[in-house]
């Protein structure tokens, strides 16, 4: 039996099972996002920092997978007690896997350099 809550949510939505899928894998790539750019970083807590963002994602509904890669040569070296890095758009490389019922979508973010630009996409609807 479903529960309350998943009823009314499914309620609110007026479109198909691929548009609802496709929506929420867009709003998981804008929560990584704004969730995550600033932070502080360096080289001692990139991959802590990584599978922070992926916990944090997989907890959200209908989130299958995630894979998150930091560019670590975006990492400057310390120089200073007051010198660090702070996450960038650039930096993230994030494929995400959404299932909704029966449609899986997989979505990206990735720094597109002709565009200059952390572009978010589908890359694939089944």
């Amino acid at each position: 039996m479903r529960n309350s809550r998943e009823s009314k949510a499914e309620s609110q939505f007026s479109c198909s099972d691929s548009e609802r899928a496709a929506f929420e894998a867009g709003i998981k790539l804008g929560t990584m996002y704004h969730q995550f750019v600033g932070v502080p970083l360096s080289s001692d807590n990139v991959e802590t920092l990584e599978k922070a963002i992926v916990a944090g994602s997989m907890v959200q509904p209908f989130v299958e997978d995630v894979k998150v890669k930091i560019d670590r040569s975006k990492l400057k070296s310390k120089r200073g007690e007051y010198d660090y890095t702070s996450l960038t758009g650039d930096m993230l490389d994030v494929t995400l896997i959404v299932r909704y019922k029966g449609v899986r979508v997989e979505a990206r973010m990735e720094f597109i350099k002709e565009m200059n630009y952390p572009l978010m996409y589908i890359k694939e609807i089944k």
